[in-house]
């Protein structure tokens, strides 16, 4: 199973971005998809930025997965 994690670009410098999760940052290879620019919000997953979702979606994906993890037995 694949977990791709919702993340916001802070800077785009070639096929790299610099990206945030919950005011953490990641750099992401972004050789997957085409105009990707500051401000858009990408999935995750193992360092490639895999597809473009809108802040909306973004958001409730990371509201569900804090959900998960917060309620999950220790």
């Amino acid at each position: 199973m694949c977990l791709a994690i919702p993340a916001k670009v802070i800077s785009v410098t070639g096929s790299n971005a610099l990206v945030t999760i919950e005011d953490i940052e990641y750099q992401a290879s972004l050789l997957l998809l085409d105009d990707v620019h500051p401000g858009d919000f990408v999935m995750l997953h193992a360092g490639f930025a895999i597809g473009k979702v809108d802040r909306e979606e973004a958001a409730e994906t990371l509201r569900l997965l804090n959900e998960i993890a917060n309620n999950s037995p220790a």
